[in-house]
């Protein structure tokens, strides 16, 4: 199995997203783990990477191949995943804007999604994720969290449908996150 871990805290050591993601991919002892810490950052997408998306592969150039150069090595961890863990703390009732990036540097038309004569389809179907989520009192599911609604949708519009939620708001919340953890099936 191949993991890819997606690490969305600004914290390290002291982060509960990172602590609980740790314990989801502990379940998985035999797995090959690819990380990407974007608490360190990731750029934005700009006029450049959506120029270049919108130019035919075989006419771009090399600063149009520099452009998407990113979001082709983001494109190719998912595919190669079979099991995303995206560890994520709620910011602001919502995602982390690291998080948001890496979504807009995921989603490409003809790469992760194409449009039908019946709408989008998603092309990383296939593969499980699992979201573990930790804010200071903002639990998932609630009518004013808005981080897992976006999530399930715009994973889903990229084909990633079978997606999972462990949340814990604020410490006390981090037992009951621990039990689901390992209520997940492996």
């Amino acid at each position: 199995m191949h993991i890819l871990r997606i690490d969305s805290s600004t914290r390290t050591d002291t982060s509960l997203s990172r602590k609980l993601a740790d314990d989801v991919v502990a379940r998985y002892a035999d797995a090959t783990v690819t990380t990407r810490n974007l608490g360190a950052g990731i750029p934005h997408i700009d006029a450049d990477f959506t120029r270049a998306t919108f130019t035919p592969p075989e006419a771009r150039s090399d600063a149009d191949k520099a452009a998407l150069a990113l979001s082709d090595d983001i494109v190719a961890e998912v595919q190669a995943a079979d099991l995303i863990v995206i560890s994520m703390p709620v910011y602001n009732f919502s995602v982390p804007s690291t998080l948001k990036a890496w979504i807009d540097q995921l989603a490409r038309v003809g790469v992760t999604f194409h449009y039908t004569e019946n709408g989008p389809v998603g092309l990383l179907d296939g593969k499980r994720v699992i979201v573990v989520s930790a804010s200071g009192g903002t639990p998932v599911g609630a009518p004013f969290e808005f981080a897992s609604p976006y999530l399930t949708h715009v994973l889903g519009f990229m084909g990633l449908t079978d997606v999972s939620f462990v949340g814990a708001a604020g410490e006390a919340g981090l037992a009951d996150a621990e039990q689901a953890i390992q209520a997940l099936a492996a």
